[in-house]
C-alpha cells in the first residue's frame, strides 16, 4: 500500500495547494491513501467541518489533528460524527471524536491511522507511550497497516517514539514544527520514520503566518495578531509504502513541491 501523508495544511493557501497539486500527485504516485493534518486548515489555527469537506472533495481520505483540535467551535460540536478525523488518542478520556480511525480501500484492503500528541514544549496531556501501547494491539486486530501522526515540537520525543514503535507499527511521522526534516529513514524493525513532515502553506511567511505580526514579536517584543500569509505556496509531503501482510514499511521518500500560484 502507497500512503501519502501531507504535512499541515495551513489556511486557505494550504488548501488551494492541496486543490492544486494533490490530484496529479495522486495518480503520478499511484498512491492508495492520502492522510493529512489539518489542525491548521481553517484560518491558521485550528480546523472545522467545513475544511475537512474542502479537502476531502480535493482527494484527502483521513486526517490528523494536533494541539489545536478544539479552536473552533464548530469542529467540537461535529467531532463524535467525523469517522475521518483522529485528534490525539492521548487527551484526557472523555473528550469527543476518536483517537485513531481506518479506511478500507476499495479492494478492500485497510489501513489506521493513530494520533498523538506530545508534551515536550507542549500543552499538558496524557502519556504518548502509554496510550500507543494501549491502541495499537486493538488496531493491529484489524490491519498491520498502521501510520502515526505524532504532533510534536521537540525531536528527541519523536524520535524516541519512533524507536519504542519500531516494529509495532508502519510508520511514525511527527507533525507540528512546520518545517521538514531530512531524517527520514526505515528502523531496523521496519517501521518508516521522519521527524516532521513539514508544512503544505505559504511560502513567503513564518511557518505560515504573515512576517510582519512576528518579525515584531521577535524584535521589539510586541505582541500582534498572526494571519495566514498569501502568495507562494509549499507542498510538504512524505510517501510510504508498505507491505499489505506484515504491515512493515518497504520506503519512504520526502516531498517538497513549490507551488508559484
Amino acid at each position: 500500500m502507497r500512503i501519502l501523508f501531507i504535512g499541515d495544511v495551513v489556511g486557505r493557501t494550504g488548501r488551494a495547494a492541496v486543490a492544486r497539486i494533490l490530484p496529479e500527485l495522486r495518480k503520478a504516485q499511484a498512491v492508495d491513501l492520502v492522510v493529512a493534518n489539518a489542525e491548521n486548515s481553517a484560518a491558521g489555527i485550528g480546523a472545522t467541518p467545513a475544511t475537512l469537506q474542502e479537502l476531502r472533495r480535493q482527494g484527502v481520505d483521513l486526517f490528523t489533528l494536533g494541539n489545536h483540535t478544539w479552536r473552533k467551535k464548530e469542529l467540537l460540536d461535529a467531532m463524535d460524527g467525523l469517522a475521518c478525523a483522529a485528534r490525539p488518542a492521548n487527551f484526557p478520556d472523555g473528550v469527543p471524536g476518536r483517537g485513531a480511525v481506518t479506511a478500507t480501500l476499495a479492494d478492500g484492503r485497510k489501513a489506521a491511522v493513530l494520533n498523538l500528541v506530545g508534551r515536550v514544549y507542549m500543552d499538558p496531556a496524557d502519556c504518548p507511550f502509554a496510550a500507543a501501547d494501549r491502541i495499537l494491539p486493538e488496531l493491529r486486530k484489524v490491519t498491520p497497516v498502521i501510520l502515526v501522526d505524532f504532533h510534536a515540537e521537540a525531536t528527541s520525543e519523536k524520535a524516541a517514539l519512533g524507536w519504542h514503535l519500531d516494529g509495532r507499527c508502519s510508520a511514525v511521522i511527527g507533525t507540528h514544527t512546520h518545517v521538514q526534516t531530512a531524517d527520514e529513514w526505515i528502523l531496523p524493525g521496519g517501521t518508516a520514520f521522519l521527524s516532521d513532515a513539514g508544512m503544505t502553506g505559504p511560502a513567503h511567511s513564518i511557518i505560515g503566518m504573515k512576517r510582519g505580526s512576528i518579525l515584531e514579536k521577535f524584535v521589539r517584543g510586541i505582541p500582534g495578531k498572526f494571519e495566514v500569509a498569501e502568495g507562494p505556496s509549499i507542498f510538504s509531503a512524505v510517501l510510504v509504502e508498505v507491505d499489505d501482510t506484515t504491515g512493515k514499511a518497504q520506503s519512504i521518500t520526502r516531498i517538497l513541491l513549490r507551488d508559484p500560484k
